[in-house]
């Protein structure tokens, strides 16, 4: 069984094919540009490789409303000339095959679930922090969708004490995505978080904002697991940073033993790697061929 896979990231898009077990078999990259342009690339990638189904995973926001006529766009992206783009009906124009499709972040939550570090498990977080902020939610053994679809980058923030720095982000300012994403570190600092040393007063400010956000997630969804992933979290040593800023945040009221002796095991980097989004658009494809089959 051959399934193809799409990260369709802001920055760049990933693509790839891979099989039922989640393994990738082979995988390229370009960067994002305009729509046509990168459409064109991914047509000319999977032309010849005979998929059974594709699994898209799209930086967003983007319509996942299966009753609007809008399903499978992106929307409000401030990325230039991806503002309401139909991303999927473009690429169900070129292949007719089974096609599943969600955000970037709540593919790489199902991949992480069905082949990574939450397998076996019912529920779980995702957050990508790098060029901005995302998370996934799989809770109860599907992504969550609503409204519209998670958008926990955006949440607010408290300050940091020591923190002048008026925030990144183009509609909110100071949210989550606006105080910790790379372009926020580079913009408070003046230098690619990087080329930072391991013990710049960078890192603690970072896991200040990041603690934050993963302690009023434990406290409204109750994952059984959270990853963290993205290139800032490639400084691993946030890691222990952050889970102790979760502990400062809840003081001890969630009584789970996977906060207090667990809790390395509980806040963790991605079990899949890089490959956590390319996977969870393998574990999207796989989906959208069996429902299809049903």
């Amino acid at each position: 069984m051959i399934i193809g896979a799409i990260e369709a990231g802001g920055t760049k898009f990933v693509c790839g094919i891979g099989n039922e077990k989640g393994e990738v078999l082979e995988r390229i990259s370009f960067p994002t540009e305009q729509p046509e342009k990168t459409l064109a690339q991914v047509v000319a990638y999977f032309e010849d490789k005979q998929v059974e189904a594709i699994g898209i995973g799209s930086f967003g926001p983007i319509n996942i409303d299966r009753a609007s006529p809008q399903f499978g766009y992106v929307t409000t992206t401030p990325k230039p000339g991806w503002a309401n783009y139909p991303l999927l009906p473009e690429l169900q124009k070129a292949f007719d095959v089974p096609m599943g499709w969600d955000t970037d972040v709540n593919a790489a939550a199902l991949g992480e679930a069905t082949w990574g570090a939450a397998k076996g498990l019912d529920s779980c977080l995702y957050y990508t922090i790098g060029t901005g902020v995302g998370v996934g939610v799989f809770v109860e053994g599907r992504m969550v969708h609503g409204l519209v679809h998670p958008e926990g980058g955006h949440v607010l923030t408290r300050r940091h004490p020591q923190d002048t720095y008026e925030g990144k982000c183009p509609y909110h300012g100071d949210c989550l995505e606006g105080m910790a994403a790379g372009p926020a570190i580079e913009a408070r600092w003046k230098v690619k978080g990087s080329e930072l040393p391991a013990d710049h007063p960078a890192w603690e400010m970072e896991a200040f904002y990041i603690g934050q956000a993963l302690a009023s997630a434990i406290l409204l969804l109750s994952p059984k697991k959270i990853i963290l992933g993205g290139g800032v979290m490639h400084q691993l040593q946030l890691f222990p940073l952050i889970r102790e800023q979760v502990r400062i945040n809840l003081k001890g009221y969630v009584a789970a033993e996977a906060l207090d002796t667990g809790i390395d095991d509980y806040i963790v980097p991605p079990g899949l790697g890089d490959n956590a989004g390319l996977s969870g658009s393998l574990a999207l494809g796989l989906r959208a061929l069996a429902e299809a089959q049903a």
